[in-house]
């Protein structure tokens, strides 16, 4: 796996395009300029991984669009240290930005083949979070509560395990929608019982899969 010199040129000039788009914090646009985003793509479709556009990575599941994994960081106003769950291991790219970020990652994968891909990869570039395979839409309750959550798959709902397992103060970022477009929200847990919710920007991610997601 070779990040030549032209390798980091693509990265600054993406960095350029995230910036144009609304991206502020300097941290995220630091690390989505280290990351080499081409290492998860096959040598021939390497032109592609400094474009701003999702791409399949196989088992009918995308690596993010770099403007959506900075966008919904950002949302999650990382603290380093924060225990982080991530719904949606998918290509690790986002977990590697969470990790980046002085994260404690949990991140959790509903497709094997995409478990078993990623839990080797990762390690090799040199990023350790935790691995596990099962339903995503459950959350993982035996490690909760939870500082943050992100969702990195479209649901129909706000699946009421994720917000059971947020620390009181904590934020949720989830995309809910049908399966063509979803809004992005962020769900403030302000009490045990209470939640306060923002809406943002339209994004079309896949579908979440699982018991609370699209079946």
């Amino acid at each position: 796996m070779e990040d030549s010199y032209r390798h980091k040129g693509m990265r600054r000039q993406l960095v350029k395009v995230l910036q144009s788009k609304g991206i502020k914090d300097q941290r995220i646009l630091d690390i989505i300029g280290k990351v080499p985003r081409h290492f998860f793509f096959e040598n021939a479709l390497v032109e592609h991984a400094y474009e701003d556009k999702a791409f399949p990575i196989g088992a009918g599941q995308t690596i993010s669009q770099p403007y959506t994994v900075a966008f919904q960081t950002e949302l999650l106003d990382i603290k380093p240290g924060d225990k982080i769950l991530e719904i949606g291991t998918g290509s690790g790219y986002q977990a590697i930005v969470l990790v980046e970020m002085g994260a404690d990652v949990y991140t959790i994968e509903y497709q094997k083949t995409l478990y078993d891909r990623t839990k080797v990869f990762l390690p090799q570039m040199g990023y350790k979070p935790h691995f596990f395979y099962g339903d995503g839409s459950k959350g993982l309750s035996r490690f909760a509560p939870y500082d943050k959550i992100i969702v990195t798959a479209g649901a129909p709902t706000v699946p009421d395990a994720l917000v059971d397992q947020l620390k009181v103060g904590g934020y949720l970022v989830i995309p809910v929608g049908d399966q063509k477009t979803q809004q992005m929200l962020r769900v403030t847990k302000t009490g045990e019982n209470k939640i306060r919710t923002e809406v943002f920007n339209d994004f079309k991610f896949v579908p979440l899969l699982g018991s609370d997601g699209w079946k």
